[in-house]
């Protein structure tokens, strides 16, 4: 997966040392990673005084919509579902599949 497409969203779930999953989306995951580990609070308040934080799964997954949609259904799963995710690192379309998702219909 690239991350080339300059307006492509990405969904991503970062694991802090506490062991929980926090899951986000941006449109660039490394520079979103560093805010969160960033002194600067300039992260997820969630996470402030949880690090160290590691990146544990990341997915291309379209427009800002569409993004908002996964995160939104990703937030509500149990952390057993979130650790399968993590586990089996699943494409778009495969993540889509997986919270019976319809992905976008391509441009």
């Amino acid at each position: 997966m690239s991350d080339s497409t300059t307006n492509a969203w990405h969904l991503y779930l970062v694991r802090a040392a506490d062991g929980t999953l926090y899951t986000g989306i941006t449109t660039d995951v490394e520079r979103r990673v560093a805010e969160h580990e960033s002194p600067q609070k300039r992260g997820a308040k969630y996470l402030r005084g949880r690090g160290p934080i590691e990146l544990a799964y990341r997915a291309c997954v379209g427009d800002r919509g569409t993004a908002l949609k996964i995160e939104r259904r990703i937030k509500r799963l149990s952390k057993s579902r979130k650790e399968q995710i993590v586990a089996e690192r699943p494409e778009a379309s495969r993540l889509f599949a997986m919270l019976t998702f319809e992905p976008p219909e391509p441009e």
